[in-house]
């Protein structure tokens, strides 16, 4: 009878962790698409004639989609690395898309693609370029855009400023830069005049701090005659960056110039916060977690963020029994930021014999 009892205990035990693995294996599954780069909105049209080929067409906004994310995630000096690459390379990137909003306008096609490109692929084509892509986020940043006219020395922020004007005038889809212009204030303008012979060393923190933002950027326009001057202070994520360029025979009344140098300005600044993001792929760093396995919405909460970490290149259960679980990370990081990745998402850790122990 006693071997049976025990026989019976066994059985139990491995029925739990067969579900147990099952749920694992369920819940990876589930949540596979965080490991994608989803572009959308990318709109697709054609004339619908006798050659007409849904495939083609399906094929060019493949082809705007990898390069719009390639925009996205990769400096512009790092873009020029990548060159020819064939739609049928694109294709083996792709995990899945969708297709909505088709229809037929004077006999034109048009419809809207959205893409989903797998995150693994797509870094390990960029590696083999020797390409460290950034993290695509998104970010508000609070830009003073002063220009200056060297010839009498006059200030202008917000009025007779085409800078001001204009400057959020034109987007891309790709862009992760989201500029905030400092809203008309009169006293703000008294005293940069106030300031006009030593703008470049002035110090700007009190302007700043009347908005509740914390990345900005101070872009000081010199027209001198002919030519244009910049001087741009960057500060995005706590890291500050001052950058000069010369623009010389550039007129910013002149349509072309001023789109030329303002585009050359928020390329600038897009390379710059990407800088500041970059996922180092050559970085591998394991990270071992352990977890209480009877923490069954824990476990579940784990996998979901790592699914969502863009640093965190690929983890696996290392080893379970009845008290706890073991996951190996391997991490393109430092322990610091990843321990700040956790955090941000209410993860707390705590290191105990070369093994961090999830709370």
């Amino acid at each position: 009878m006693q071997i049976i009892n025990k026989f019976y205990k066994l059985l139990n035990v491995y029925i739990y962790f067969i579900l147990f693995s099952l749920l694992i294996v369920f819940f990876s599954t589930t949540y596979s698409n965080a490991n994608a780069f989803k572009v959308s909105d990318i709109e697709i049209s054609s004339p619908f004639e006798l050659n007409f080929e849904k495939n083609s067409v399906i094929d060019k906004g493949f082809q705007i989609s990898f390069s719009d994310l390639i925009s996205m995630i990769t400096t512009s000096s790092d873009r020029k690395k990548i060159k020819n690459i064939s739609i049928k390379e694109v294709k083996g990137m792709i995990d899945s898309f969708t297709i909505s909003d088709e229809k037929f306008i004077n006999n034109e096609y048009f419809a809207n693609l959205e893409t989903r490109f797998n995150k693994k692929k797509i870094l390990k084509f960029l590696e083999n370029k020797n390409i460290f892509p950034s993290i695509p986020q998104k970010n508000k940043v609070l830009l003073f855009p002063i220009l200056v006219e060297t010839k009498n020395n006059n200030i202008y922020l917000f009025n007779n400023n085409i800078f001001y004007d204009k400057w959020n005038e034109k987007k891309n889809s790709y862009d992760l830069l989201d500029y905030l212009l400092p809203s008309e204030d009169i006293e703000v303008l008294m005293e940069l005049q106030k300031t006009s012979k030593e703008i470049e060393t002035h110090d700007f923190s009190g302007l700043i701090n009347k908005y509740d933002i914390k990345d900005n950027i101070i872009l000081i326009i010199y027209k001198e005659g002919s030519s244009i001057r910049t001087l741009s202070k960057i500060n995005l994520n706590n890291t500050l960056k001052i950058h000069n360029k010369n623009y010389p025979k550039k007129d910013i009344i002149n349509v072309d110039d001023f789109s030329n140098i303002v585009k050359s300005l928020k390329q600038l600044y897009e390379d710059q916060w990407k800088k500041n993001n970059e996922i180092n792929t050559s970085i591998k760093l394991p990270i071992i977690i352990s977890i209480n396995s009877k923490k069954t919405k824990k476990i579940i909460e784990l996998e979901q963020v790592l699914d969502s970490i863009d640093l965190v290149s690929e983890f696996n259960i290392l080893n379970f029994n009845s008290e706890s679980i073991r996951y190996k990370i391997i991490y393109n990081g430092t322990p610091n930021i990843f321990l700040n990745d956790m955090k941000k998402r209410n993860l707390e850790l705590e290191m105990k014999n070369n093994t961090w122990i999830l709370k």
